[in-house]
């Protein structure tokens, strides 16, 4: 059996342990979690697009300083590649998403092989077009953007991001605007 002074000790130690993990000193780095070291957004090219057009859809993925995402060619087997899938909704049809091309960086943990990375700004493109069946109206492509990243020191976790892409889809013929068209290949 434990005193109590002894008891009141361990709960003491405890409560302080405690304290430490939810209140770390001044100084003390914060790991940012996953999801708040890309900020993605999508775009699409036409506003509307009408029935029976292709079009093309971004993925803008803005990395926060300091960090970096695995390229889609990752450098190594066991690295996790940044991939995105697109649901695409009945009336739609997609081709390939295009990855851009990463760049090579060594980094502490790899000093003898550089690795494939994004940094900064990646965007990812994906062709699409509305079917002539293509709903009407207000429309949403969801996407998953899966990714791991990390800086010079550390590796987050893998995490899967849901995203949507809306456009608005217009009758077949319908007179359409690029927008966003310095995401765009002509």
């Amino acid at each position: 059996m434990i005193p109590r002074r002894g008891v009141l000790r361990l709960a003491l130690a405890a409560l302080l342990a405690l304290l430490g993990l939810l209140c770390p000193p001044r100084g003390a780095a914060q790991l940012p979690s996953a999801r708040e070291v890309v900020a993605p957004a999508a775009y699409v090219s036409l506003q509307p697009v009408p029935r029976g057009r292709a079009f093309q859809l971004a993925v803008v993925l803005k990395i926060r300083p300091g960090f970096h995402i695995n390229a889609r060619e990752a450098s190594m087997d066991y690295l996790i590649p940044t991939d995105l899938q697109a649901a695409v909704p009945a009336g739609f049809h997609a081709g390939a998403v295009t990855y851009p091309k990463g760049a090579l960086r060594k980094f502490s943990f790899s000093p003898e092989k550089p690795l494939n990375v994004y940094q900064g700004t990646a965007v990812l493109r994906i062709s699409l077009s509305a079917l002539p069946s293509a709903p009407l109206g207000a429309q949403r492509i969801p996407l998953k953007l899966r990714y791991q990243a990390c800086s010079d020191e550390i590796c987050l976790p893998p995490v899967t991001v849901a995203l949507d892409a809306e456009l608005h889809v217009a009758a077949a013929g319908a007179a359409a605007k690029p927008v966003h068209s310095e995401l765009f290949l002509p």
